[in-house]
């Protein structure tokens, strides 16, 4: 069994993964910390896990933690690499689910997050964990990055045509939407209801802080010698607590058929249990993985003309935050990847 415990279990990816956790056959959950709820059942905050989870919200402290084989962070952007060092010096392998360790470059990190970098050594040394690119390297991490959910949807939808160069990579443009929950569980006036329902808006399209984590991916990929990837990323807010759908545009460089790149990202995809390229002309939609680690990929090419473009949808508190979180974690221990991520999305 693998001791596992959670810092900041109180927010949605927290309950998403004490979700998949408590019925993992391989994981003995330990501790989940909140020092605001210390002392309070964690059912009693959560009831949807009564009669799952018999723990209580404690106070953070090192020495339980350090006993752990693995310890999830899902703490706000900051607080992981302050508590990080010390753990992964005493040789606890951790999963950060916030966006502290994903960048190399620190000053484009702080630039971004408005903070100084407390431990920008262990940027360098994070695995950034996107499986279906970095598999081997998650094998044998001792500190694992879990990707934002934005870049997971976009990332997944470009890595094919970007790895094959067939695309200008200098004109890579992405529309995204996301249900409510990606703003996270806390009050704010424009999440509520009666703000947010009947509504549709983009927000941060001046500059979004996913854009560096998605550049820095999709040029890790490029072919030697190709111009570094550029891309125009605008999200937006729709009225639906889970999902993403992410509409991509890419300009094509030379004549390929909708047939050849339906191949390809057949072929890129084949071997991995968790994205699903769909039937040419399909058009997925977000329902279709709610409460899974899949995400699915449709490849169009309208008109035949020389713009692409892919569809790609997941769920953001799953294959984009707390199930991709799990699937490393299986990965990081030798289990099948799939365990405990096997259940069929949720409908209606």
């Amino acid at each position: 069994m693998i001791k596992v415990a959670i810092v900041g279990g109180t927010g949605y990816t927290g309950v998403e993964l004490l979700r998949l956790l408590v019925t993992h056959p391989q994981v003995e959950l330990t501790a989940i910390t909140s020092r605001a709820l210390a002392g309070t059942p964690v059912a009693e905050l959560f009831p949807s896990l009564r009669g799952h989870c018999d723990l209580a919200f404690c106070e953070p402290d090192l020495e339980q933690l350090a006993a752990c084989d693995l310890v999830f962070f899902a703490t706000p952007h900051g607080v992981a690499q302050a508590q990080v060092p010390e753990l992964v010096q005493r040789g606890v392998r951790v999963i950060d689910l916030s966006a502290d360790f994903r960048l190399r470059d620190i000053p484009t990190w702080e630039q971004w997050y408005g903070q100084q970098h407390a431990a920008p050594e262990l940027a360098a040394q994070a695995v950034y964990g996107l499986p279906e690119l970095n598999r081997a390297e998650i094998a044998g991490a001792q500190l694992v990055a879990c990707p934002g959910c934005y870049p997971t949807a976009i990332q997944l939808g470009w890595i094919p045509l970007l790895e094959a160069g067939i695309v200008d990579p200098g004109q890579l443009i992405a529309s995204a939407a996301s249900g409510a929950s990606g703003a996270g569980r806390q009050a704010k006036t424009d999440l509520l209801l009666a703000e947010n329902s009947d509504n549709f808006r983009a927000y941060a399209a001046g500059g979004h802080r996913h854009q560096p984590e998605i550049e820095q991916t999709l040029r890790g990929v490029q072919p030697a010698g190709d111009s570094a990837a550029r891309v125009t990323f605008v999200p937006h807010l729709v009225p639906m607590v889970r999902g993403i759908h992410a509409t991509l545009f890419a300009n094509l460089r030379s004549d390929q058929s909708a047939q050849e790149l339906q191949e390809l990202f057949e072929s890129r995809y084949r071997d991995e249990p968790f994205v699903d390229v769909m039937p040419a002309g399909s058009h997925p939609q977000t329902r279709s993985v709610r409460g899974t680690n899949v995400c699915r990929l449709s490849v169009l090419q309208p008109q035949g003309r020389d713009t692409l473009v892919v569809l790609s949808v997941i769920d953001n508190l799953a294959k984009g935050s707390s199930a991709q979180a799990l699937q490393n974690m299986n990965i990081m221990f030798g289990l099948d990847e799939t365990l405990g991520l096997e259940s069929p999305a949720l409908l209606p």
